[in-house]
C-alpha cells in the first residue's frame, strides 16, 4: 500500500477510512467512528476515561470528598459487590480496568451515569444518559477492551436495556458476548468464541464468530445501526455477517463477509427503543475476574 501526497483539499462522498493491510492481503478498517472526519449531521460522544468511573453513591457525596472529585461525571461503575476502589487505570495498558470483588457471581460493570438531577431525560447529569440511542437515529457504537485473563466469566459489550449479562433478560439489545461455561448463564455451543448477540420484541438470535477470545488482546467491536434500523457490526475492522436464526441458546456459526459481498444484517430492531450502553463482567467462580475498557464512542443523526 502506497503513498500518496495531495496538495488540495481531501473530499469524499462517503466518508474516508484509516485502515491496515496484513502480510496476507487481508484490510482490517481501523477508523474510530463510522465517517472520518465527522458529520455535520450528527452528534458524536467520545469517552477516553479522563477520570475514573466511580459508584454513583460516591458520586453523590458531598464535593469535599476526595473520590466525590475524583469520579468521572459521565460514567459509572455498577454491580454486584463492586466498589470504587476496584475501578483504577491499567498500567500495562490504556483505559479502565474494572475487577470484581472475588465472589461468584461479583460483577463490574460500566455505564452512563443513569440518575437524572430533577425531571426526567432532559435533566440527566450527562449527555451520555441525557441523549437518546433510539434504534430509530441510525446510532453507531463502538468501544475496545481487553481481559488481561480467561478464567472462568462472563464478559458483555454493547447496547441493552438493562445491565444484566443474561440474553433472556432484554426483548430488544445488540450486544456483544463471551462466557467461558453456561453456569448462571445461557448454553453456548462453543464457550471459546466471540458471540453476537440481538434482540427484537423478545426473539433471540446468537451468532458465534470465527474469533476464539484469547487474553492480553485488543478487541475493537463496533455496531452500526442503519436507517432501516438494520444493524450490522465489525470486530477489529473487519466486517462479520449476523445470525437470524431465532435462538436463546446455542450460536450459529457466522463469516466474515467478504469483499464482493453484502453483509448479513439483522432483520429491522423494534421501533423507537432506546439503548443504553453497557461493558460488564461477572465472575464465574470464588475469584477475582478483570476487564479493562480502552475507550467508548457512540455518535447518532442529530435529528431522527
Amino acid at each position: 500500500m502506497g503513498n500518496t501526497t495531495y496538495s488540495g483539499p481531501l473530499r469524499s462522498e462517503n466518508g474516508v477510512q484509516l485502515v491496515s493491510k496484513e502480510s496476507t492481503g487481508k484490510v482490517h478498517d481501523r477508523t474510530q467512528g463510522l465517517t472520518f472526519p465527522k458529520d455535520a449531521r450528527r452528534v458524536y460522544l467520545e469517552e477516553y476515561f479522563k477520570q475514573r468511573p466511580i459508584l454513583n453513591a460516591n458520586l453523590d457525596q458531598a464535593y469535599t470528598v476526595e473520590v466525590a472529585r475524583v469520579g468521572s461525571r459521565d460514567f459509572e461503575v455498577l454491580g454486584t459487590n463492586m466498589t470504587s476502589a476496584l475501578s483504577t487505570f491499567a498500567t500495562t495498558s490504556a483505559g479502565i480496568l474494572m475487577t470484581t470483588a472475588g465472589a461468584d457471581q461479583d460483577q463490574a460493570i460500566l455505564a452512563p451515569h443513569l440518575d437524572n438531577a430533577g425531571t426526567g431525560e432532559t435533566d440527566a447529569i450527562s449527555a451520555w444518559s441525557g441523549t437518546q440511542w433510539g434504534t430509530e437515529n441510525q446510532v453507531d457504537w463502538e468501544c475496545s477492551i481487553m481481559l488481561p485473563a480467561i478464567d472462568n466469566q462472563k464478559v458483555w459489550a454493547g447496547l441493552k436495556l438493562t445491565n444484566d449479562q443474561l440474553v433472556a433478560t432484554d426483548a430488544n439489545q445488540a450486544f456483544f458476548k463471551f462466557q467461558t461455561d453456561a453456569t448462571n448463564s445461557e448454553a453456548f455451543t462453543d464457550f471459546t468464541k466471540l458471540h453476537f448477540v440481538h434482540s427484537i420484541g423478545g426473539t433471540d438470535h446468537i451468532a458465534q464468530l470465527p474469533i476464539t477470545v484469547a487474553a492480553d488482546t485488543i478487541y475493537h467491536l463496533k455496531i452500526e445501526i442503519d436507517s432501516d434500523r438494520k444493524a450490522t457490526i465489525f470486530v477489529n475492522g473487519v466486517q462479520y455477517n449476523v445470525a437470524n436464526v431465532a435462538g436463546s441458546t446455542g450460536g450459529t456459526a457466522v463469516t466474515e463477509v467478504q469483499p464482493s459481498a453484502l453483509a448479513v444484517k439483522t432483520a429491522a430492531l423494534t421501533n423507537d427503543v432506546d439503548f443504553i450502553p453497557y461493558n460488564g463482567i461477572e465472575a464465574g467462580a470464588a475469584a477475582a475476574e478483570a476487564l479493562i475498557s480502552h475507550y467508548i464512542c457512540m455518535s447518532r443523526n442529530v435529528f431522527e
